[in-house]
C-alpha cells in the first residue's frame, strides 16, 4: 500500500480514516505502522492472557484488547493487544493517558515492531509495564518489563514454558507461558 500525504506526518485523523480490514494501523511519530491480521497462535494467547487478566484485576483496572487506541496526542496512536488502565483514565472510544500495562503477543511479522518500536513508544508515553508474549508451541515464552527513572524500561522477568510467571504488578497473577497456548494442541 502507498500513500502519500505530500510530505506531512500522518495523524490520528488520517488513521480514523483507514478501512476496518482486519489490520493493525498505528502511528509513532507521525509514521504509519500496519500490520497483518494476526493468526490462530496469537489469538490463543491472547485470549487465554485476557481471561487471566480479567479476572485477577481490580474494580478500580479495566483491560481491553486491541483495536482499543492509546492515543495522547495528535501523531501517535499505539493499539496493544492488551492494555490495562484505570478506569478513571479512559473514554469510550481511547486512552488519552498511558496504560498501566501494555501487552503485547509476539507474531512472526510484529516481533521486531513489538520489542523495538512498540515497546520504546510505550516507554516514552509512560507505560508503566510492558510484556511481550511469544506464542511458539515449543518454547512459550513470557518477558515482562517496567518503567524505572520515568523513561526506561528494566526487564524484570522472562519466564518459558512452563515456569511460572507471578507478577505482583500492576496486580497479583499466576500462570505460565504454557498455559496461554495450550488451546493450540488437542
Amino acid at each position: 500500500m502507498s500513500i502519500d500525504l505530500g510530505g506531512r506526518r500522518f495523524t490520528v485523523q488520517d488513521l480514523e480514516a483507514f478501512p476496518e480490514d482486519g489490520r493493525r494501523y498505528e502511528l509513532v511519530d507521525g509514521e504509519l505502522l500496519v500490520g497483518p491480521a494476526p493468526g490462530w497462535p496469537h489469538q490463543e494467547a491472547l485470549g487465554a492472557l485476557f481471561v487471566r487478566l480479567h479476572r485477577a484485576s481490580p474494580p478500580d483496572y479495566r483491560v481491553l484488547s486491541a483495536p482499543f487506541a492509546v492515543r495522547q496526542d495528535l501523531w501517535t496512536e499505539l493499539r496493544p493487544d492488551i492494555l490495562v488502565a484505570r478506569y478513571e483514565d479512559l473514554t469510550l472510544k481511547n486512552l488519552r493517558t498511558a496504560p498501566v500495562l501494555a501487552v503485547e503477543v509476539a507474531s512472526p511479522s510484529s516481533r521486531l515492531n513489538d520489542i523495538s518500536l512498540r515497546k520504546a513508544a510505550h516507554a516514552r508515553l509512560g507505560t508503566q509495564h510492558f510484556w511481550l508474549v511469544d506464542p511458539d508451541l515449543e518454547v512459550p515464552s513470557v518477558t515482562a518489563w517496567e518503567l524505572v527513572g520515568g523513561s526506561e524500561y528494566q526487564r524484570v522477568a522472562r519466564v518459558v514454558g512452563d515456569e511460572l510467571f507471578e507478577p505482583q504488578r500492576p496486580f497479583p497473577l499466576r500462570f505460565a507461558p504454557v498455559d496461554l497456548v495450550a488451546g493450540l494442541r488437542p
